[in-house]
């Protein structure tokens, strides 16, 4: 007869193969369902509701591939992840690299922080950079939740191998483009293009797809300032790399 803990490391394993078929399907059906809400705007929506006490606003209107302008693919490409038709999901030297980065800015900022305070002046947090490819990033955000653990993480490697697997490169970046946030309730390409330059995404200029680019690691910070010194150079920066960028 098994003992008691035998049976829940069964019953623990079975629920962790059932998790991983569970996670297979949805994205089997990908290929040819659009997803209709990622796990990131469920969540962001939520919180949105909590602290206004109303439903939230949200604005985001699906477009095929071929309707998303190809400037917007090649800077959100060149800004976000230059090597994204190479790969296999994972750049495993880019996150030691960004690991490394990180751990220089966090030096940094203490040191800051440690003058500041004698002063009595405020500080700013470092500016942490991640190592996470668009396969990555849509893996986390389409199906896990924001928590920052091993678990997670170990969980979107596994995801982000069964998307370039089943869906392909194209597919991926058709997802992401339609899906990933551009500021406080605006969520895929058509939405952004509309809230900030009034046009259809199918309408975008080269320094236009730049911006919005550059804005997607911190969309909710560069809604508020949209011409910040930082958003123009870089913004400059993607313009010049882009005509170098592979679509898939």
């Amino acid at each position: 007869m098994m003992r008691p803990l035998g049976r829940w490391l069964v019953c623990l394993l079975l629920a962790g193969v059932a998790l991983q078929l569970f996670f297979l399907l949805r994205i089997a059906l990908m290929l040819v369902l659009d997803p209709q809400s990622t796990s990131f705007q469920r969540s962001e929506m939520w919180r949105l509701a909590r602290e206004d006490g109303t439903r939230a606003q949200w604005s985001q209107t699906w477009l095929p591939y071929e309707r998303i302008a190809d400037p917007l693919k090649r800077a959100v490409i060149a800004s976000e992840d230059a090597a994204f038709v190479e790969h296999g999901g994972v750049e495993w030297e880019a996150i030691e690299r960004a690991r490394q980065r990180n751990a220089r800015a966090e030096e940094l900022a203490a040191r800051r922080a440690a003058r500041a305070a004698a002063q009595g002046r405020p500080t700013r947090p470092p500016q942490l950079r991640g190592g996470s490819t668009i396969s990555q990033q849509l893996a986390k955000n389409l199906l896990l939740s924001g928590e920052r653990t091993l678990l997670r993480k170990g969980q979107e490697l596994v995801l982000t191998q069964l998307l370039e697997l089943f869906l392909g490169k194209r597919r991926i970046l058709e997802i992401y483009l339609n899906s990933v946030e551009w500021g406080e309730g605006v969520f895929g390409a058509e939405a952004a293009a509309r809230h900030y330059f009034g046009k259809g995404a199918d309408r975008l200029t080269a320094s236009e797809a730049a911006r919005l680019a550059v804005m997607l690691p911190s969309p909710k910070f560069y809604e508020k300032r949209p011409y910040s010194p930082y958003l123009n150079g870089r913004a400059a920066t993607i313009v010049a790399r882009m005509g170098a960028v592979e679509l898939p």
